[in-house]
């Protein structure tokens, strides 16, 4: 594996970054061949550096035992004995550090199952026929402490969540939805998309949403809302 610190400065034009501001990684999957080709991917760039690798619950609980990486990039598949292990994982790294981001990328989109991943602490979903530049995006975000759904999976949280009556009778229906789409890490103007309503429309509702949960920005709403039991 290639140093980044060797080739930051012929692919970062700005001022050489401090190593503190490199995302440390470990991808969690059982098919060797996906992790190496996700390992070549992410490591052009030059604030994401992979640390650790492992095919199994057992393996990735030991790997981040043993890096205490920055983030865990994981599948929910890991074996064929059990069909969520990953979602298990997620869990009990979520319940062991509190400061690690958890990305889930997988091939399975369900509406429930999108749900429970983000009740086991995971702050980003994306199916794993994503484009490079979403998932990059997906990782920088969760790093920063935002969620990172791609459209798809954000949708699913929507129709899994739309109904959930402890929300509903502090927000409308339509507030809902929106928070769902916050949650997501959606923008104003994605979630207008979602829900064929303005950018304008959507930005509306999220200072409601803002104004209802006492909350001065986006993610103090969505945290209020998790802490409450809203989504």
């Amino acid at each position: 594996m290639s140093d980044l610190s060797d080739t930051r400065a012929d692919v970062d034009r700005s001022p050489v970054r401090s190593e503190d501001l490199v995302v440390r990684l470990v991808l969690v999957d059982d098919h060797a061949i996906l992790r190496q080709g996700l390992r070549s991917i992410l490591e052009l760039e030059p604030d994401l550096k992979v640390v650790g690798e492992a095919a199994s619950e057992s393996e990735a609980l030991a790997v981040v035992r043993a890096v205490e990486p920055d983030l865990v990039v994981l599948d929910l598949n890991l074996s064929a004995g059990s069909e969520y292990e990953g979602l298990s994982l997620c869990a009990k790294l979520s319940a062991e550090y509190e400061d690690i981001g958890l990305l889930v990328l997988t091939t399975y989109l369900d509406d429930e199952l999108v749900v429970r991943t983000i009740h086991a602490g995971a702050r980003g979903y994306v199916v794993k026929d994503v484009d490079t530049t979403e998932l990059i995006r997906a990782i920088r975000a969760v790093h920063a402490g935002d969620s990172a759904f791609d459209p798809r999976s954000a949708a699913a949280a929507v129709r899994s969540m739309t109904g959930h009556s402890a929300a509903l009778d502090l927000l409308t229906q339509r507030e809902y939805e929106v928070l769902c789409l916050m949650a997501a890490g959606l923008t104003n103007a994605k979630i207008g998309e979602q829900l064929y309503i303005s950018t304008t429309t959507a930005k509306y509702h999220v200072s409601n949403i803002m104004r209802k949960l006492g909350a001065t920005g986006r993610a103090e709403a969505v945290y209020n809302a998790s802490k409450n039991g809203l989504i």
